[in-house]
């Protein structure tokens, strides 16, 4: 199964250490229920990262792209709940990108997962998705393997939001290649053969790769459980 829907909110930064606890007590108990709760939004993941560093990588599957934009999404992102405001400052070196799903295949939620961030060259990004895709769809039932998934930024026309003011502004990525699996060895090695296997001139610049590992998922289906 691939991807829950054909859009995704996908987000990486850094948490000091002093304030970890707290950090995953409200995107536990609070940020992510009340996500999950907008209209559009099926599942959200953390991943915190798997070098020992401080960051985080968490992703917002959405059933649609105009869910971006709903009124739902808006209200929330204009009016965040106390806590929201007490930790969004901390969300150091904040990179969020808004984006359609170009590729999906395979599914589920897997401890590993490796990120890599990549922008065609000019000219190229037609035949660097065929690649990528044909790469991909080859993955999902290797040994240790579980997905592969391509993610397009594609940011929408709106002011900026409370919560965007309260961080001081966002960074985003371009492309976004993600694979998972259930051994973190077997991931890594198949996003290095994945990146050798490019051609030089396809890409614009040097792709940012990081191995996170799974911190906690939540789907909408899990709303009101227990």
């Amino acid at each position: 199964m691939p991807l829950l829907g054909r859009a995704a909110v996908a987000m990486w930064w850094d948490m000091a250490p002093a304030l970890r606890a707290e950090f995953e007590d409200w995107h536990s108990h609070e940020h992510f229920p009340e996500r999950m709760g907008i209209p559009g939004f099926m599942r959200g993941s953390r991943f915190a990262s798997a070098a020992g560093g401080e960051g985080f990588f968490v992703m917002y599957e959405l059933d649609a792209y105009e869910t971006l934009t709903s009124p739902h999404y808006l209200a929330r992102l204009n009016n965040p709940t106390p806590w929201s405001a007490k930790m969004m400052p901390h969300h150091r070196n904040m990179v969020r990108s808004q984006c359609r799903v170009l590729e999906s295949f395979g599914g589920g939620v897997a401890m590993a997962i490796m990120t890599v961030r990549l922008s065609p060259a000019d000219g190229e990004a037609e035949a660097l998705r065929a690649h990528l895709a044909a790469s991909l769809s080859a993955l999902p039932l290797q040994p240790g393997l579980t997905g592969g998934h391509l993610l397009q930024t594609q940011t929408p026309a709106a002011a900026m939001t409370k919560e965007q003011q309260i961080r001081g502004g966002d960074a985003e990525a371009d492309w976004i290649m993600l694979l998972t699996g259930y051994d973190a060895a077997a991931v890594a090695e198949a996003v290095a053969k994945a990146l050798a296997a490019l051609p030089v001139a396809a890409l614009r610049s040097r792709p940012v790769v990081a191995p996170y590992r799974l911190s906690y998922t939540l789907a909408k289906t899990d709303l009101g459980r227990g």
